[in-house]
């Protein structure tokens, strides 16, 4: 064997190592996004790019991903997508904006979407969600918006919430959340019509004091 061939075979093999180790992650990533593609009905055919063959999902439409081909956003805002979240989601550990409001999701918004760590978004307005707020978003420490209005959402509002230290912005109105509102923490400074239009929710709580609905 030659010189000039043993050089060409230790490239290919540094290239496919290198491949191999990056891809990793995104595999992973792209199998959870196919896991909610799955879960999905798209009449209009917005998903069709998101083919789980690929080496990683950084081709898909409405996926955006950082310099090392991890996930950090989904864009599927005012798809006309039904269907339900999967806990697949939760898998996204890079994920920063998970925009899915303005179709027709049902379902829970499931515990498994505590584990994004980096979420900085999460936007589920408009859609047809149930159950309650799960209190793993307490989890959240880098979310700034959190907009999850216009569902058919119950049980109190986590107490956990008031502690995310980088939260600006809360809308939780029209859905039929019970309890009272909390005052502490970040909630101090939000707007009362953000939680306006759930007709089992009562006023806010004097502050310091938390008064737990036994209705709910």
């Amino acid at each position: 064997m030659t010189m000039g061939s043993l050089w060409k075979i230790l490239v290919l093999v540094a290239v496919a190592s290198f491949f191999s180790v990056s891809g990793v992650s995104s595999n992973s990533e792209g199998d959870a996004l196919h896991a909610f593609r799955r879960s999905l009905l798209d009449p209009d055919n917005v998903l069709q790019s998101w083919d789980p063959t690929l080496v990683n999902p950084c081709t898909w439409f409405h996926v955006t991903c950082d310099q090392n081909n991890r996930v950090i956003r989904v864009d599927l805002g005012n798809s006309n997508l039904s269907g339900h979240l999967v806990p697949e989601l939760g898998m996204l550990e890079h994920l920063q904006y998970l925009e899915l409001y303005k179709n027709n999701i049902t379902g829970n918004i499931l515990e498994e979407l505590g584990n994004l760590k980096n979420l900085i978004s999460l936007d589920l307005y408009n859609n047809k969600l149930t159950g309650e707020i799960p209190r793993s978003l307490g989890n959240l420490k880098s979310l700034v918006f959190l907009r999850i209005n216009n569902n058919m959402l119950t049980g109190q509002i986590p107490r956990g919430l008031t502690s995310l230290p980088n939260l600006k912005v809360v809308d939780i109105s029209s859905n039929n959340l019970c309890g009272t509102i909390p005052t502490s923490g970040v909630f101090q400074r939000f707007p009362l019509k953000n939680f306006e239009n759930n007709p089992r929710l009562k006023g806010p709580e004097l502050q310091g004091l938390v008064s737990y609905d036994t209705g709910c």
